[in-house]
Formats: C-alpha cells, structure tokens, sequence
C-alpha cells in the first residue's frame, strides 16, 4: 500500500512540474506575442504618418477629406401596410 501511494505522489509531482514548465513557456510565447503586436504598431503608425506626410506633399487629397454623406434614414411602414 505504501509503494501506490508513493508512486501516485512521485506522478503528481512530475506532473506538477510539467505543468509548471508548460505554463513558464505560454508566459514566454505571450510576452513575445506582445512585443511583436506593439511593434507592428508602432511601425503601422509610423508608415501611416509617412503616407500621410507625402500625399499632402504630392498634394492627393486624404479620403477623410471627402464630404460626409448624409445616413438613409428609413421612413415608418405600418404593419397594416405590410399584411396585405
């Protein structure tokens, strides 16, 4: 009886620190996933600027200059309207 029981302890901890260890390597991956995302970030913010920078110099006009369209508006129906 006390060889099971000291097997099951000796499995528990192994898979203690399997588990451990995988959780070390998913905090590594996601701090790297994390400074990869602000990044490309940082480095679409500073292509935008650039596009930005050289269509006022070449003079192209940005697409949030366009006039504002105004929204559809929808006219009430009556469901009576709808039944026939």
């Amino acid at each position: 009886m006390l060889t099971f029981s000291g097997l099951l302890t000796a499995a528990a901890i192994v898979i203690a620190i399997s588990a451990f260890l995988r959780a070390r390597r998913a905090t590594r991956r996601l701090e790297r996933l994390s400074e990869s995302y602000w990044e490309l970030r940082y480095e679409a913010g500073q292509l935008k600027s650039r596009l930005a920078r050289l269509e006022t110099a070449s003079g192209i006009r940005d697409a949030d200059e366009h006039p504002v369209q105004q929204p559809i508006t929808t006219a009430f129906v009556p469901l009576s309207s709808l039944k026939k």
